[in-house]
């Protein structure tokens, strides 16, 4: 073997060669890498919050642009999304204690009789790629479960899923049910899954259908920074 091809030395590459290797390491899914990687930015004095920004969510709007084109398939961006998870689980404590800006955050789950997840878990995994704050409720959910999320984590964002004709009726349920309570405005309500479409987002009365997880993270950005403007106006 010849030098050149000898592994990498992590620690030997300076602050912006480090930061290429982690984009290459997260859209190959190396999750050891990527930790060791964030380790060795924050013993270089990198603020939590600029390696989630400039390492982590740089690195993952590239998976995300390539998913969106079809370069990438559901298989590596959950590899992507795994190795980003190691990578936010040193840095979550330490964002906490240094209260960085948060983006937003997200409540999101399967509706009740709907066991599909990998959709969801997608999206979840995408949103926290992008800086979001997500509360994943996993599958099977009754309009209670959302509603005490929401406000128990006060949310910015809701996201329901369903993969089953027979399901969707029911994100129609959870909307009426903010409604009825006079909560509806206090929420951003995106949906999505295989067999939902934008007239049926409409229909239900959701602020938009997200045709994907990468349509997911763009549509949530923007209706947060909306949200922002009003607030501040």
């Amino acid at each position: 073997m010849s030098e050149e091809e000898d592994d990498i030395i992590l620690s030997e590459l300076d602050d912006e060669e480090l930061v290429q290797q982690m984009f290459d390491d997260l859209y190959d899914g190396l999750k050891e890498e990527i930790e060791e990687s964030v380790n060795i930015l924050l013993e270089r004095g990198w603020a939590p919050y600029k390696i989630l920004t400039e390492a982590l969510v740089g690195g993952m709007t590239i998976v995300g642009a390539d998913f969106r084109d079809g370069i990438l398939f559901v298989p590596e961006v959950l590899l992507a999304a795994g190795a980003m998870k190691g990578g936010m689980g040193i840095l979550k404590p330490l964002l906490a204690e240094t209260g960085a800006p948060r983006m937003g955050s997200m409540v999101i789950g399967t509706v009740k009789g709907d066991i599909h997840d990998i959709g969801k878990n997608l999206v979840g995994m995408m949103m926290e790629g992008a800086g979001f704050e997500v509360v994943d409720l996993g599958i099977n959910n009754p309009v209670e479960n959302y509603i005490d999320a929401l406000e128990e984590h006060k949310a910015d964002i809701l996201g329901m899923s369903a993969l089953l004709t027979t399901t969707m009726p029911y994100m129609k349920v959870v909307i009426d049910t903010l409604v009825e309570q006079g909560k509806r405005d206090d929420y951003i309500v995106l949906v999505g899954g295989a067999p939902l479409n934008e007239e049926f987002g409409k229909a239900i009365g959701a602020d938009a259908y997200c045709r994907d997880a990468a349509v997911a993270v763009e549509t949530a950005k923007e209706y947060v920074a909306r949200k922002h403007n009003q607030m501040s106006a």
